[in-house]
C-alpha cells in the first residue's frame, strides 16, 4: 500500500464472512451471499470504513489507477449500472475518475458503494504512506492505516462485520519495472509538432482510466487546445493519421478476430468501438457516414503507436503509476536521457551516407559523425578514417531530443598533432604536390598519405611569369617549401617554393 512497493503496518481483510465458516483450504463455506445487499451490510461496510477513516485522522484520499470495464463487456454479477454507476458521484462528472482525484471521504464511500455493486468502475483509493482501501471481489475490503485503529477495528465488530490481520492487502500496487515513463511535458509536445510536421502523427489517444479512451485528431492549430483539455496522468498515444479511403479501410478488416476501428464523423466528431468477425458488417454500416477512419488491433503486442508518454502533474512530476507503451520512440527516448554532452559512448558504424556523413548505433539510436569531426588529418573519403562493422568510441557533442539525433566526434578523443608541427615554421621541407588550384598548389608537407597539406600560392611558387606561376608543376611533383605559417584555429598551413629554392628572399634586411 506504499508507492515504493512496501506495505502499511496494520492492514485488515474486513468482510461479512465469519472466518469459521472457511474450509481447510480457507474457502468460505456459509450462507451468507457473494453479492451486495444494497442495505444494512453495505452500510455496515461503508460506516467501517469510514470509521477507519476517522481513526487514521483522514479527510481526503486519492483515486489510483481508476479502471473502467471494457467495451461492451460486463463481468459483475449485477445488472450493468448506467455510467458504471459513477453518475452523480464527482460534481464535474465522470471525468472527475481520473488517477491522482482527490475526494472526499464521502465521495470515497460512494465509490466503494459502485465498486461493492460491481458497477465496473474500480480503483484503490489511497492517502500515500497513510491509508489505503481496496475493494476486491465477492465483498473482500481491505483496509490499510499507519494506525492501529483499534476503535475501528471494535466498531467493524459490533457492525456484524469481521475484521482480520494480515500482511499486506492482494490488491497492492505492484511497480513493473519498465525503465523510466516518458512525461508529455513541453519537450514531448515539441517532438509531436516536429512528427506532424515531417510524418503522420495525427490521431491522439487519451486513456484517462484502464479500458477507457477519448481521441483526438490534432491539427497544428488544435494541438494546444486539446492538450490543455486532457485528463490529469492520462496516457497518450500518437497514431499515424486516419485515411479518408472508407473502402480501403475496411479492407484492412481481417477474416477473424478483435479490432479497434476509430473513425471521424462528418461533423467533425471522434469516434471509437471494438468489434469481432460477427460484428464487422454493423460496423462497416456505421462508417457509411465517416469521413476518415483506420483499424488497430487489439492485442498488445501488435499495438505500437508512435509516440507513447503519460501526463505529468503540475508541477512536471510524474506521478501515474501505470506504464507507458513500449514504442521505439520512447526507447530511443529513454536513451537520449542517458546521454550527456562531453560524454563518451561506444558503437558500431552502421553505414556511411552518400553525402559522406558516418552513422553509428548507439542502442536505440543512430547516431551521425559530421566530417570535420572524423579526423584532424585530411582524407578524400570516411572510409578511410572508419569501417562500416567497425566499433567505436566517440565524445558526444551534441543531444537533440525533439528530432532523435546525436551527434558525435571521433577526432576530439586523439590529441590534435598539427601544434606539433609549429615547431617546422621557418624550415624548409621537400613535400609532394596533392592538388592544383587556380589560386596556387596544395603541397603535403609530412611523409603520410594523410600528412597534412598547405598552401603555395600563386605569389610563392617563383619568379616567372605572372601569368602561368605554375608552369611545370604537375601533381606528385616533389616540391622544396618553406614553411611560413602554421595556424591550428584555422587549420592553415602557408608555404612559399619561392623562399625555398631562394634562401634569404624576402628576410629582413635582404
Amino acid at each position: 500500500m506504499l508507492d515504493d512497493g512496501g506495505v502499511l503496518p496494520y492492514v485488515y481483510r474486513v468482510t461479512k464472512y465469519d472466518p469459521a465458516d472457511r474450509d481447510e483450504h480457507g474457502h468460505y463455506t456459509g450462507a451468507e451471499d457473494t453479492v451486495s445487499d444494497h442495505g444494512q451490510v453495505e452500510g455496515a461496510y461503508l460506516r467501517a470504513i469510514a470509521a477507519f477513516a476517522a481513526d487514521t485522522g483522514i479527510e481526503r484520499l486519492a483515486v489510483r489507477e481508476p479502471q473502467l470495464p471494457a467495451p461492451c463487456l460486463n463481468f459483475g454479477l449485477e445488472p450493468p449500472m448506467d455510467g458504471f454507476g459513477l453518475d452523480g458521484v464527482f460534481p464535474t462528472g465522470p471525468d472527475g475518475f481520473h488517477d491522482g482525484a482527490e475526494v472526499s471521504v464521502d465521495t470515497a464511500l460512494d465509490l466503494v458503494r459502485v465498486m461493492l455493486r460491481d458497477g465496473g468502475a474500480w480503483c484503490r483509493l489511497e492517502v500515500e504512506d497513510t491509508f489505503a482501501v481496496h475493494v476486491g471481489w465477492d465483498q473482500y475490503m481491505y483496509i490499510g492505516s499507519s494506525r492501529p485503529c483499534e476503535t475501528a477495528v471494535v466498531k467493524a465488530r459490533a457492525l456484524g462485520l469481521f475484521p482480520e490481520r494480515i500482511e499486506a492487502s492482494p490488491y497492492d500496487f505492484e511497480p513493473e519495472d519498465e525503465g523510466p515513463q516518458r512525461p508529455a511535458d513541453d519537450e514531448f509536445w515539441d517532438h509531436l509538432r516536429w512528427s506532424m510536421q515531417w510524418g503522420n502523427s495525427r490521431v491522439l489517444e487519451e486513456q484517462y482510466a484502464h479500458n477507457s479512451a477519448r481521441w483526438h485528431r490534432l491539427t497544428p492549430d488544435t494541438i494546444d487546445t486539446v492538450r490543455a483539455g486532457l485528463a490529469p496522468r492520462a496516457r497518450l498515444g500518437v497514431w499515424p493519421d486516419l485515411s479518408c479511403d472508407i473502402d480501403a479501410v475496411l479492407a484492412t478488416l481481417p477474416a477473424e478476430g478483435h479490432v479497434e476501428c476509430v473513425w471521424q464523423d462528418r461533423e467533425g466528431r471522434m469516434h471509437s468501438v471494438g468489434a469481432d468477425e460477427d460484428e464487422f458488417p454493423e460496423l462497416s454500416a456505421r462508417l457509411c457516414d465517416a469521413s476518415a477512419a483506420m483499424i488497430l488491433p487489439m492485442y498488445a503486442d501488435d499495438r505500437v503507436p508512435l509516440l507513447a508518454a503519460v501526463m505529468p502533474d503540475s508541477d512536471g512530476v510524474v506521478r501515474a503509476r501505470w506504464e507507458i507503451d513500449s514504442t521505439p520512440s520512447t526507447r530511443k527516448w529513454a536513451l537520449l536521457k542517458t546521454l550527456q554532452r562531453g560524454g563518451i559512448i561506444t558503437g558500431r558504424v552502421t553505414r556511411i551516407a552518400d553525402f559522406w556523413v558516418t552513422f553509428v548505433h548507439i542502442g536505440g539510436v543512430e547516431a551521425m559523425i559530421n566530417i570535420p569531426e572524423l579526423s584532424w588529418r585530411p582524407f578524400n573519403h570516411p572510409s578511410e578514417v572508419v569501417a562500416v562493422g567497425q566499433e567505436i568510441s566517440a565524445e558526444i557533442l551534441d543531444v537533440d531530443p525533439i528530432r532523435e539525433r546525436v551527434s558525435l566526434s571521433l577526432k576530439t578523443l586523439h590529441e590534435d598533432p598539427m601544434p606539433l608541427l609549429t615547431g617546422l615554421i621557418g624550415q624548409t621541407v621537400l613535400g609532394r604536390v596533392t592538388k592544383l588550384v587556380p589560386f596556387g598548389v596544395f603541397v603535403r608537407i609530412e611523409e603520410k598519405e594523410n600528412g597534412f597539406e598547405g598552401l603555395v600560392h600563386n605569389t610563392e611558387l617563383g619568379d616567372g611569369h605572372p601569368d602561368h606561376p605554375r608552369l611545370g608543376v604537375q601533381v606528385g611533383d616533389a616540391l622544396p617549401v618553406k614553411i611560413l605559417d602554421i595556424d591550428p584555429a584555422r587549420r592553415r598551413i602557408t608555404l612559399s617554393h619561392r623562399q625555398a629554392i631562394s634562401p634569404g628572399q624576402d628576410e629582413p634586411g635582404a
